[in-house]
């Protein structure tokens, strides 16, 4: 049990500091709208010759980055819409983006869940209660919100106590949107300037719109059961 609790610990240290290093490393930085624009006839001519393994080397990537809680999942997707079309973009990036997000879940809940739980046992009571009896309306909610960086919902989920399978779904429901503006975007590829061009007032106004639509449910749930 003790030699249990210091691998979790210096995994949990260590997987800290790889995020910390990766993040202020400039890593993300290969990867920006203008390296894609030098390079987008010879991705483009990879994507048509070899195009499964295109496919496979694109979720792989999402698998990784959104694991690694790298800012760059935007960027990805509408580099993914550009070369793989809308709706095939949107497919590849739920499963790369949703099987990340749960490896990041589960690596936070066998790292620090418990240690989070235990500690503040009394103040989280009424949290858990919550997410007992809403976490599906909270974590579409959160997917949602586009302010809402998406290691965020992922980290505050795992140290929840939401079931894995009401994670995984509601995860994958909950990106298709973002994914769809994204991945249109990627149609304007060679125009747009910065990620920030994607989402004008318009368009964050009808995420907010979604995410309290989301919790229309849990609100009649509430009145009923009051």
């Amino acid at each position: 049990m003790k030699f249990l609790k210091s691998f979790r610990f210096w995994l949990g240290i260590a997987f800290i500091l790889l995020l910390v290093v990766l993040r202020y490393s400039g890593f993300g930085d290969y990867l920006t709208l203008d390296t894609v624009r030098e390079k987008r006839e010879l991705l483009a001519q990879f994507v048509i010759a070899h195009y499964i393994w295109a496919v496979l080397i694109y979720m792989i990537w999402y698998v990784v980055i959104v694991t690694l809680a790298l800012p760059i999942t935007a960027l990805s997707t509408v580099v993914g819409g550009f070369f793989f079309g809308v709706a095939p973009a949107v497919i590849y990036t739920n499963l790369g983006a949703t099987l990340g997000a749960t490896v990041f879940f589960l690596l936070v809940r066998y790292l620090w869940r418990d240690m989070v739980q235990n500690k503040h046992q009394a103040r989280l009571r009424w949290f858990n209660e919550q997410v007992k009896s809403y976490g599906v309306y909270y974590l579409i909610s959160m997917r949602f919100l586009a302010f809402i960086p998406f290691f965020v919902a992922n980290l505050l989920a795992g140290l929840s106590e939401v079931a894995v399978w009401t994670f995984v779904w509601t995860t994958s429901v909950g990106i298709i949107p973002g994914s769809l503006v994204y991945a249109f975007a990627g149609k304007q590829l060679t125009t747009i300037n910065s990620i920030r061009d994607i989402f004008s007032f318009n368009i964050l106004i009808a995420f907010t719109l979604l995410a309290l639509l989301a919790l229309v449910p849990m609100l009649v749930q509430r009145y009923r059961s009051s």
